[in-house]
């Protein structure tokens, strides 16, 4: 008997045009291009242009993802799009989105979720309940931001990490067997009592007072401890492939391909290390994003689907870490 299915119809990714390199950083913050790349694994990253934003970013990675999918705009059953730098603090970047596509005749619904570096692992989860539901045959999620914008370019401890992307996927429903392609289990999580390790001070009810500087309150600008959030990223992030794998009754062997939080190589490489998979079935982008956050595991996904690395019948696992904590995984038989 057919089992009903959530499939990877289609992806698409977005890079600006503005690549910063290690050598630029070097003339801006008391660093060496040596030192960003040992430290992080980080070569250069992309940055967004002046009136560029992130729904500008999402739209053109929307794009390429339906093309890929042979889905039209307008079909569309759900926009979701997964970001800490939305335009406007309303409405919802995803019904910017919407517009801009000119997917709105039909009115369906659109709207935003914010989980920082885990937002599109956050996103798929909540499509694929969609689809599963019945309420949804068609889905469009798309992990976008803007990151330079909350920067402070003058830490030399986080803008050297950062960078500015989108990347998206068409998630359709589908019949199968036992064996078919389709997302096999989605595994979401959340511990807010880390908040103060990585975060973004200020907000609606607690932004600048009248005539402060936030270059000197630190209000609207990424403060990280760096240490603390990397033991907290690999400790996570494990744990979650760990709980993927024991609930598909599959062992660390089965894996074809680990597309993990583009967030620095070191964390990477230690949580291949846990997977017992070489480098060489991981998929990195971080020497030529940085940390995207919400758009880092679609633009990894989409640039190894594109190049020929994913084939049919591999089992793919997504896994991130963002703030919060939130984190998650998804396995995917390609």
């Amino acid at each position: 008997m057919a089992n009903p299915l959530v499939r990877v119809a289609g992806t698409g990714s977005c890079l600006p045009e503005r690549r910063l390199t290690n050598a630029e950083l070097a003339q801006m913050v008391d660093t060496t291009e040596d030192w960003i790349l040992m430290r992080t694994g980080i070569r250069e990253r992309r940055i967004a242009a002046a009136g560029e934003f992130t729904s500008d970013l999402a739209v053109r990675a929307g794009q390429v993802a339906l093309e890929a999918a042979g889905v039209e705009p307008n079909d569309l059953d759900l926009i979701l799009v997964a970001t800490t730098t939305p335009d406007l603090v309303f409405p919802a970047t995803a019904t910017m989105v919407q517009r801009k596509l000119g997917a709105h005749y039909r009115q369906a619904p659109a709207f935003d979720i914010q989980a920082v570096c885990a937002g599109f692992v956050y996103a798929v989860t909540i499509a694929e309940k969609f689809i599963l539901s019945g309420s949804c045959s068609r889905v469009l999620v798309i992990g976008a931001e803007t990151f330079s914008r909350i920067v402070d370019w003058k830490d030399r401890s986080t803008c050297i990490l950062f960078g500015d992307g989108a990347g998206a996927a068409v998630l359709t429903a589908a019949q199968g067997e036992e064996g078919s392609s389709g997302i096999l289990s989605t595994h979401i999580y959340a511990d807010g009592s880390y908040r103060d390790l990585l975060r973004v001070s200020g907000g609606i009810s607690t932004g600048l007072q009248p005539g402060e500087d936030p270059r000197v309150s630190g209000v609207g600008f990424v403060q990280m401890r760096g240490n603390e959030v990397y033991k907290q990223a690999v400790k996570s992030m494990s744990a979650a492939i760990d709980d993927t794998l024991i609930m598909n009754g599959l062992e660390r062997h089965h894996i074809d391909w680990l597309v993990p939080h583009q967030a620095n190589i070191r964390i990477i490489e230690s949580i291949a290390k846990r997977l017992e998979v070489g480098m060489e079935q991981v998929v990195v982008t971080v020497d030529r994003h940085g940390n995207t956050s919400a758009a880092s595991v679609p633009l990894a996904l989409d640039e190894a689907v594109r190049d020929g690395r994913i084939k049919r019948g591999d089992k793919v696992l997504l896994v991130a870490f963002g703030g919060g904590f939130t984190w998650g995984s998804v396995l995917i038989r390609w």
